[in-house]
């Protein structure tokens, strides 16, 4: 291995959405992400749905009136 292109190697803060805090190691200091083994659904065993901005209520209102009769002939 050549002296001085790796990066440094150290031991890693990673703080999660739902609280979850756990230590590992990373070349990065401190890791925040959204989502963890404590709090994802493949894990837990519990499905959890993430509405950003009221997407699912405002899908379900844009395709409301729509329905078979939006299919047939104007």
């Amino acid at each position: 291995m050549q002296a001085d292109i790796h990066p440094q190697y150290q031991e890693t803060s990673v703080h999660c959405g739902c609280g979850n805090t756990f230590t590992t190691r990373s070349t990065r200091k401190e890791l925040k992400v959204d989502i963890c083994n404590a709090c994802h659904p493949f894990y837990t065993g519990k499905l959890k749905f993430v509405d950003t901005a009221g997407r699912i209520d405002k899908f379900k209102k844009k395709f409301a009136a729509a329905g078979y009769a939006s299919l047939g002939k104007k």
